[in-house]
């Protein structure tokens, strides 16, 4: 009975832990989407009055359009590439040696591990030679890098629970490893496949060290333009631009979750 007490006591603190933290997360959340309706001409909180003046700004803008669109074709290209690439890299990593998928996965993730501002200063050195920087291929080939570990590391925890049997017999029964891996293994680990283009393109939108770096004119992505918002003036259309990013980014989480949710009900 006290082994039991004790389980209950150590459950609720874990939840209280937890809570305060998820709280301490979405605080700046909780805080910027009040601002972005202020009919205020400066950021305040809480807003004295209501008014959809900033997303009327943001809207009317066509600087700010023209730098949502570059963001969300980067974006967009970013996980067409990186999901693909990041995919067959988990598999083929997963089908490889132990010693061999040891060395590989500390490469993999050296994008993660690496200080985003060395990166950034790294690709901008090579862009320059090679005529990319302020270039929307320069940009999703740098958001293409970021993005790939979180594609791979995620595919690759999807891998662990398939039974690669399931694989082996279709080949044994004549189709090409290409085909029994689009067949097969690829409709198994399909939800940690979205996971990881969700992560793609949630990484390419919110970027902005590199692309401070290597964006800009008329291929300017949309976070360095609040960035040189913000160091301009305190406009609080960036607080109305916030909004609309995290709207998108909790759309399409919600959307991952009920498709992995229809995959269990399915099974």
């Amino acid at each position: 009975m006290e082994q039991v007490g004790q389980r209950k006591i150590d459950g609720m603190w874990l939840m209280v832990v937890g809570i305060a933290v998820l709280f301490f997360l979405i605080l700046p959340t909780l805080i910027v989407i009040p601002m972005s309706f202020s009919g205020a001409s400066f950021l305040e909180f809480p807003p004295t009055s209501f008014s959809f003046r900033w997303y009327a700004a943001y809207f009317g803008s066509p600087e700010w359009m023209s730098a949502t669109q570059t963001s969300l074709i980067a974006a967009l290209m970013t996980t067409a590439i990186a999901t693909p690439l990041g995919s067959l890299c988990a598999y083929g990593l997963h089908c490889s040696t132990p010693q061999i998928r040891a060395s590989a996965q500390a490469l993999v993730i050296m994008p993660i591990i690496v200080p985003v501002i060395l990166i950034a200063v790294g690709v901008f050195s090579l862009y320059a030679k090679l005529g990319l920087n302020y270039t929307l291929t320069g940009i999703v080939i740098a958001h293409t890098a970021l993005a790939l570990p979180f594609v791979i590391v995620t595919v690759m925890s999807g891998l662990q629970n398939y039974d690669f049997d399931q694989e082996l017999a279709a080949r044994s029964l004549g189709a090409s490893r290409a085909v029994a891996l689009l067949t097969i293994t690829v409709p198994q680990v399909k939800f940690s496949i979205q996971t990881g283009a969700f992560l793609a393109f949630i990484t390419s939108l919110d970027e902005v060290v590199i692309s401070m770096l290597v964006s800009g004119g008329d291929n300017a992505t949309i976070t360095r333009r609040m960035f040189n918002s913000l160091r301009d003036q305190l406009d609080p259309t960036i607080a109305a631009i916030s909004t609309c990013l995290i709207v998108v980014s909790v759309t399409a989480l919600i959307g991952v979750q009920l498709i992995g949710h229809r995959k269990n009900i399915d099974k």
